[in-house]
């Protein structure tokens, strides 16, 4: 029996998009509402800490320790699970404190997370273990939340995920959603396979070029598979993903992203964070029009969430068109 906690509201919801899909012209558009998860408001990472939370009290852990951008989505969900099983939360965040936090940074210190900043990301994972090593000397007995929820026990949510969404009876050529740190999209491969989904899982990488994210995701699935049972061996030609919007870099505004938040605010009343789910649409639109996918196919977009990003400062340059 797999450790898992039991937190997130599931299944989340699929809607159509009947206004975008007429909008665009193209295949007849869904979306998988992960963004209503339930923690914090919501997200992929909420499915994975399910697992990974619970992994952390059977190893008799007192402190989470995770790591990200000053507006990442998995610590804000990472320090909410903190405070709701009663764990001391640290986040090393890349960057460094600003006069005044906003949108997930002033969650964290809601949450009662302790911030480490480190100016540079290369630095990132150095000061990760080492904040990891002092916490442990210190005696507050640390689990070691990885980047993004990304390891054999967080990509366990998305397998799952796979199950719950195969049950819901919507039938997709195509799942398309944002891809990074890899366990959403390894959990998502490695469920198809186990649950039998037909249809084709297409990561849109956020900042990793294809092969490298196609290796990772490989060998996580890999690895993730044998917490099933015996290892079911992936190869990279498996994993299909589509690095031609990453180029910008991570958390870069470009109107690829501005253009899919517009979109899916004004014909559905959806919102999209500006690094993940509005770079995944964005690349998702762009196909759409270049004509990638068939026009009788049908795509569920996985929304992952991050809305919570929309209100940071440093994207205010997002505008609704006036009518």
């Amino acid at each position: 029996m797999l450790p898992r906690l039991h937190f997130a509201h599931l299944p989340t919801p699929i809607e159509e998009l009947p206004r975008l899909t007429q909008a665009l012209g193209g295949p007849r558009l869904f979306v998988k509402r992960d963004d209503q998860t339930g923690l914090a408001f919501g997200g992929n990472k909420t499915r994975k800490l399910e697992f990974l939370v619970a992994e952390a009290q059977a190893r008799g852990a007192r402190t989470l320790v995770s790591a990200g951008a000053a507006q990442s989505n998995h610590c804000r969900q990472t320090a909410a699970a903190a405070a709701r099983y009663g764990f001391e939360c640290v986040l090393v965040l890349t960057g460094g404190p600003p006069e005044q936090a906003s949108a997930n940074l002033l969650l964290d210190h809601l949450f009662g997370a302790r911030i480490v900043w480190v100016a540079d990301r290369a630095d990132r994972e150095r000061v990760l273990q080492e904040t990891f090593e002092q916490a442990r000397a210190d005696g507050e007995r640390p689990y070691l939340v990885p980047y993004g929820g990304s390891s054999p026990t967080g990509a366990l949510g998305y397998v799952f995920a796979m199950e719950e969404f195969l049950r819901q009876d919507v039938a997709a050529d195509w799942i398309v959603f944002a891809s990074s740190s890899g366990g959403t999209q390894a959990g998502l491969v490695l469920g198809a396979r186990v649950f039998g989904c037909s249809g084709k899982v297409l990561g849109i990488s956020i900042d990793e070029p294809q092969h490298a994210l196609q290796a990772h995701v490989a060998e996580l699935a890999s690895e993730t598979s044998e917490r099933l049972g015996e290892r079911i061996q992936f190869s990279p030609g498996d994993v299909l993903v589509n690095d031609d919007y990453c180029a910008p870099g991570y958390g870069v505004l470009t109107d690829l992203e501005r253009e899919a938040v517009q979109l899916f605010a004004k014909y559905e009343g959806l919102l999209l964070d500006p690094v993940y789910t509005g770079r995944a649409a964005g690349g998702m639109i762009d196909l759409i029009r270049r004509g990638f996918f068939e026009p009788g196919e049908t795509v569920l977009f996985w929304h992952t969430g991050g809305t919570p990003g929309l209100f940071a400062g440093r994207y205010a340059s997002i505008v609704v068109e006036q009518n």
